[in-house]
């Protein structure tokens, strides 16, 4: 925090810019309605004007006539611009209208603002709660003696087993009314900060990808020099601790699992008595489908720095193609124009593009050759009643259409229904043949899932009237898989 830091921050830093600038009540009490407070991603230009319209008509009501005097896009255009730097106005690619995203630095700003008020209710308990779960989890996590571990599984265990005494015995403590209040709050708060996170993170990948652009408009040189400080670069952001916890959050979130236990968890606390008489934003419900959209704009970002480089490639191949075939057409222009009057005097003649160099060391040495040894015995002639043909007409093909006519059926009155619910209402008439073909359906559909941490026993008859059983990891198939 030195003075000469500061003062570059203060003269180019969009969020200080914004503390002070003369309109930001205007700007921050407005990207804070339309951006920050109902957890929106991004708007286009028609809307966003029309809301900014609106504001400025409630504004101006309290306000002299000349207060706010621009029209509602001068106002985005000019936030949007590089002098202000408080949103990004962009084109989507399945749209032709401009759209306009809340910067990081804008955010920060407007949360910044938003620490300022005083708040009626400051939780304390859950916060120190949290810092010491934190600190418990990073000392844990780092542990690498396994008696250590071990002991501290075994202290876990036994509260455990100390709580389920207590709970048998009649004793069931619960969270007063102000516990729960406080952990719905901060956990609002914090579901409400990823967002910015994603902007953060997609501002970094973004500004990569605006200087691969300008390097490989300047660059001169070999492919490999530019790739190789590209992809160094790339993974300098991705290996970061930002990165890593960015993929981790989104292989998190991507789980089905966890999004089914995220959704059963935000409906259970909405519907508690304390929650409900704070009156929470009914968006927080579905909160993490907000950040689904969040990251997937995240994931369109670094997909557009591979497709950059994607192109970059292609040209220079292209370039290098047509050079190669403008050599090979004056090389052939050449020799027809010498073909009727050929050189008469050559100092040398080559007759391959390239010396042939064959190394001593490079020859194999010498093996002998290997003699087979022939068991001298009498062959004696079959005959055809010798060899049963039965096994050719026992040959039998396991129908895939008539499976996956059974999978559709059981997918129409349900989300996702598991192989051995299926297997109960449709035996297996083919044995382990039409097992496989089931573990096959499940192997080309994308959506379905194998689980091999909860294995499954399937047991059936064969045609000689044999039990049979098989052991096999647990298959789930769901209703958004493309079965084909």
């Amino acid at each position: 925090m030195e003075y000469d830091h500061l003062s570059s921050l203060r003269r180019s830093h969009p969020a200080w810019r914004l503390l002070g600038a003369d309109t930001a009540p205007l700007v921050i009490g407005f990207l804070h309605h339309c951006y920050v407070q109902p957890n929106v991603r991004t708007l286009s230009e028609p809307e966003l004007s029309a809301r900014l319209d609106d504001y400025l008509h409630h504004i101006r009501q309290g306000l002299a006539e000349e207060a706010l005097p621009r029209a509602p896009l001068d106002y985005l255009r000019d936030w949007a611009s590089d002098s202000r730097g408080w949103l990004r106005r962009y084109y989507r690619h399945d749209s032709d209208e401009p759209h306009f995203d809340l910067t990081p630095a804008a955010e920060q700003a407007v949360q910044w603002v938003l620490g300022l008020q005083q708040r009626s209710f400051v939780g304390t308990e859950s916060r120190l709660k949290l810092v010491f779960d934190l600190l418990r989890q990073a000392t844990e996590g780092s542990q690498s003696d396994p008696e250590v571990r071990i002991a501290e599984l075994q202290r876990r265990r036994a509260a455990i087993d100390t709580e389920i005494e207590q709970v048998r015995a009649g004793t069931l403590p619960t969270m007063d009314a102000t516990q729960v209040r406080e952990r719905f709050l901060q956990a609002a708060d914090t579901a409400r900060a990823l967002l910015a996170d994603f902007r953060q993170v997609e501002q970094n990948f973004r500004e990569l990808d605006r200087q691969i652009r300008e390097r490989i408009a300047t660059h001169e040189g070999a492919k490999g020099d530019i790739l190789e400080e590209v992809f160094g670069e790339r993974d300098v952001i991705a290996d970061s601790d930002q990165g890593r916890t960015f993929r981790a959050f989104w292989d998190f979130l991507m789980s089905p699992a966890r999004q089914e236990e995220l959704t059963s968890l935000l409906e259970g606390v909405l519907a508690l008595e304390p929650v409900a008489e704070l009156h929470p934003d009914p968006r927080l419900k579905r909160i993490h489908y907000d950040w689904l959209d969040a990251g997937e704009i995240t994931q369109h970002t670094i997909a557009r720095l591979s497709q950059q480089l994607r192109r970059y490639l292609d040209d220079r191949v292209f370039l290098e193609n047509r050079r190669i075939m403008t050599i090979i057409r004056d090389v052939e222009r050449h020799a027809l124009a010498v073909r009727e009057t050929p050189p008469t005097q050559l100092p040398v003649m080559i007759d391959e593009p390239s010396p042939n160099v064959s190394l001593t060391m490079d020859r194999p040495l010498f093996m002998p050759p290997i003699k087979p040894h022939i068991t001298r015995q009498t062959l004696h002639q079959g005959g055809a009643d010798e060899v049963p043909a039965d096994a050719l007409y026992e040959q039998f093909f396991v129908d895939r259409q008539r499976l996956t006519m059974h999978l559709r059926q059981a997918l129409q009155t349900r989300r996702q229904v598991s192989l051995a619910e299926l297997l109960q209402d449709h035996p297996l008439e083919q044995g382990l043949a039409e097992l496989v073909a089931w573990l096959a359906l499940a192997t080309d559909d994308g959506n379905s899932v194998i689980d091999e941490s909860h294995p499954q026993t399937i047991d059936w008859i064969d045609p000689q009237g044999r039990p049979l059983r098989a052991t096999m990891p647990s298959v789930i198939f769901t209703m958004d898989g493309s079965i084909a």
